[in-house]
């Protein structure tokens, strides 16, 4: 199997309930959600395409997951929209190091490969997640762009398993501006609902991801600000 690889990092996790582990990040290309905000628009967008994008197999993968990360670290594979592919054969590979391997997705097709652990970011203005998804997530992650997200999000959620974290994230550009709004209804609705949490970018913060030479640092501005750096 080859997969479209936009760029690959070793950081840490920078949000939800593995926030600060060390982590190994593999985002693939290609998304058909289009986000409006999206922060990875260049794995989609036709305005921020990379001039190519490197195809690499599942061996070819795990090779650079065990030089470029100690034992230990996870791998998230992320996108773009990774369940878009099949990752059983990358999941295998990466299983035969010993790491454990997440995924961050939309949830708009069935999950292929033995996940150790799903987030699900629901995106209810276009595909909803399937049922089948939602009810394999281990926690939720909910980008509230508006206030009218928070709600908009949690109906996609039906069958979500009871033990599932749900986190309410401010879109990056209504987090860095500090738009009340939007982290006003973050806080009610975490205090009316006591199953909610609240979560952050922490990773934005400290810039963690640019120390790695892969990723991709050219300043793509959807839903923020290219001269801040977001």
């Amino acid at each position: 199997m080859n997969y479209p690889v936009y760029e690959r990092f070793y950081t840490w996790q920078g949000e939800g309930v593995h926030l600060g582990r060390a982590a190994y990040f593999i985002r693939l290309y290609g998304c058909p959600q289009a986000c409006p905000w999206c922060d990875s628009a260049g794995t989609w967008h036709r305005d921020y395409r990379p001039d190519g994008v490197t195809l690499m197999s599942e061996g070819e993968l795990a090779e650079v997951v065990r030089a470029e990360s100690p034992d230990g670290a996870v791998v998230v594979v992320t996108g773009g929209e990774p369940i878009l592919f099949d990752l059983a054969p990358l999941t295998d590979a990466l299983h035969a190091l010993g790491r454990r391997v997440h995924i961050e997705t939309s949830g708009i097709a069935p999950l292929r490969g033995a996940l150790d652990w799903v987030t699900l970011s629901p995106k209810p203005f276009g595909q909803p997640p399937l049922p089948e998804v939602v009810g394999r997530a281990d926690e939720v992650k909910i980008i509230v762009h508006e206030p009218g997200d928070i709600q908009a999000g949690l109906d996609t959620l039906s069958g979500l398993p009871q033990d599932a974290v749900i986190w309410l994230h401010p879109e990056w550009s209504r987090a860095r501006e500090r738009d009340l709004s939007v982290l006003n209804a973050i806080t009610q609705a975490v205090k009316e609902n006591p199953r909610l949490r609240a979560g952050y970018q922490m990773h934005k913060l400290y810039r963690a991801d640019d120390l790695d030479a892969h990723s991709d640092k050219r300043l793509i501005p959807l839903g923020g600000n290219a001269a801040l750096g977001y």
